[in-house]
């Protein structure tokens, strides 16, 4: 009779145990899934967004450069840097002034016009708001683009637009079905149309735009992990 029980309570604990995992295991794929889709944040992610509402506020890195003008916009970035190394390279997008700047160790040494999502105001909360994010980013990839001659791959979404999306969402500004979004970068404009920029034309879904030219030359002076800093 003991023995029987024993039995009885074994296969129980068996039948217990892979209920659990298989609990864990869906949960994970539900979860994985919905990550995929841009409704959740990934899960070695979590630790940095979860903080929502006490985290430090983002820290602006670089100095605003005066004015409106296109600083040495006549000037190939060989003849600025004379052959000498490029130092510390960074990059600032300032929305309001349609303005790209290149940084030296945090000193800026040319500037390029270039233009935004189609919804250029405020920054990006989801997929398909036509915005250009804001906040500090890092290049997370470089690749020669079919129709736009480069990409240059920005890290969004981030720690920092996961919270805002998530904010926005409990605040009630946008569905909780939407996804973040991703895919934001910076590149050229298809063959011939350099009047786009001059024109101000924000054509792109989020993305940073300059003429074909600046994107090669830009390309060249950049690298995975550069510093990007979208302001408004």
């Amino acid at each position: 009779m003991y023995k029987k029980e024993g039995i009885n309570n074994t296969a129980q604990t068996r039948k217990a145990l892979f209920a659990f995992i298989l609990l864990i295991v869906c949960s994970e794929t539900f979860y994985f899934l919905l990550a995929r889709l841009g409704l959740l944040t990934p899960l070695w992610e979590l630790p940095s967004v979860a903080c929502l509402h006490s985290c430090k506020p983002e820290q602006s890195v670089h100095p605003l450069p005066e004015g409106n003008q296109i600083l040495n916009h006549n000037k190939s970035l060989k003849e600025i840097l004379g052959g000498k190394a490029s130092g510390n390279a960074s990059i600032l997008i300032e929305k309001s002034k349609y303005r790209l700047t290149l940084f030296s160790d945090l000193q800026p040494i040319k500037s390029y016009p270039v233009v935004f999502g189609n919804n250029p105001t405020g920054d990006k909360l989801r997929e398909g708001d036509l915005k250009t994010p804001e906040g500090v980013f890092y290049i997370f990839d470089l690749y020669s683009h079919p129709s736009w001659s480069k990409f240059i791959w920005l890290n969004y979404p981030t720690p920092q637009a996961w919270r805002e999306h998530f904010q926005a969402k409990l605040s009630g500004k946008i569905s909780w079905t939407l996804p973040i979004g991703g895919q934001v970068g910076i590149h050229g404009v298809p063959e011939g149309q350099d009047s786009w920029i001059d024109k101000r034309s924000n054509w792109t879904w989020g993305c940073i735009s300059l003429k074909n030219d600046a994107i090669n030359e830009i390309y060249s002076f950049v690298s995975r992990e550069t510093l990007v800093e979208i302001v408004p």
